[in-house]
């Protein structure tokens, strides 16, 4: 059975499935037939076939573990100038705004590095590497606080809508005569 980024197995499971695939070989050479080893290896008929054929066309190294499927990440010279990178800011990468987003820094380390990281993966790339997200605190200039204070006591209050009261002619969610 296949399972995504190389079968999610450990180095130590890795190691005992390579293990099992030169004890298969060895099965293999000694003239027993296909069936018989993914009966006594407890393994599936088609997966000594395909150990059969990869044996076949490139020998023992054929069937060796190639070792983790992990992608490959950011060298520290590489972070560091990803991060001299990230301080020249959005601008100097060609977006209209000075914000720095995760699409963004995603893009531009594919950009420079030619590696392709996900958000969430560069989420995590930044926050190992001491990055956080942080919210801008600006205030427009023209922003007048008593203004606002005012408008919300006196104008908010005759803009929205009356809400109804439960007079003659209004409906309850509950049945009548459900008490």
């Amino acid at each position: 059975m296949r399972y995504a980024q190389g079968g999610g197995l450990t180095d130590a499971g890795r190691t005992t499935r390579e293990r099992l695939r030169l004890q298969a070989v060895e099965r293999i050479e000694s003239g027993q037939k296909n069936a018989e080893i993914a009966a006594v290896l407890r393994i599936s008929l088609r997966s000594v076939e395909r150990w059969h054929r990869a044996w076949r066309e490139g020998g023992e190294t054929g069937v060796l573990s190639k070792g983790s499927p992990g992608r490959r990440r950011l060298s520290e010279a590489q972070i560091a100038r990803l991060e001299r990178e990230l301080e020249r800011g959005p601008l100097a990468h060609g977006w209209a705004d000075q914000r720095w987003t995760l699409a963004r820094i995603k893009t531009l380390i594919g950009r420079l590095f030619h590696i392709s990281y996900t958000v969430e993966g560069t989420c995590r790339l930044l926050k190992r590497h001491g990055w956080s997200w942080q919210q801008p605190t600006r205030r427009a200039i023209e922003r007048d606080d008593d203004a606002v204070e005012v408008w919300k006591k006196e104008t908010w209050p005759r803009v929205r809508a009356p809400r109804r009261s439960a007079g003659p002619g209004s409906f309850s969610r509950t049945r009548p005569g459900s008490r």
